[in-house]
């Protein structure tokens, strides 16, 4: 399956070791998508404005792994959407982002 990560999953980010099963396809960028920053990695919502990501595709024992450590709180949960590689699953977050501070530019930051 095809997925989108992007914040702390990204390449050259702290989490990115859960990816490296994962086959990189490429970067996108996905409109229609509001960036909060929640300290240590980002929360994603719809919204006005893009989310810059990367697409992997993964195994099943890399989706038990991610589902492990992002969907077992309730804080997210997968959607598919369409892009250019085809539909793929990414993060949704499911909190108030009341008091949360918006990122405009939809990037967690630029790896090193």
């Amino acid at each position: 399956m095809r997925i989108i990560v992007y914040g702390s999953l990204r390449r050259k980010q702290g989490n990115n070791h859960w990816m490296t099963n994962a086959q990189w396809l490429g970067d996108c960028t996905i409109p229609g998508y509001a960036f909060y920053d929640l300290g240590h990695y980002p929360a994603v919502v719809s919204g006005n404005g893009a989310v810059y990501g990367e697409v992997y595709r993964i195994d099943s024992t890399t989706l038990v792994e991610l589902d492990a450590l992002r969907t077992k709180s309730g804080e997210y949960k997968w959607i598919l959407i369409g892009m250019p590689y085809g539909s793929a699953w990414m993060y949704l977050y499911q909190r108030p982002v009341t008091g949360l501070t918006l990122l405009p530019g939809g990037d967690w930051g630029t790896p090193a």
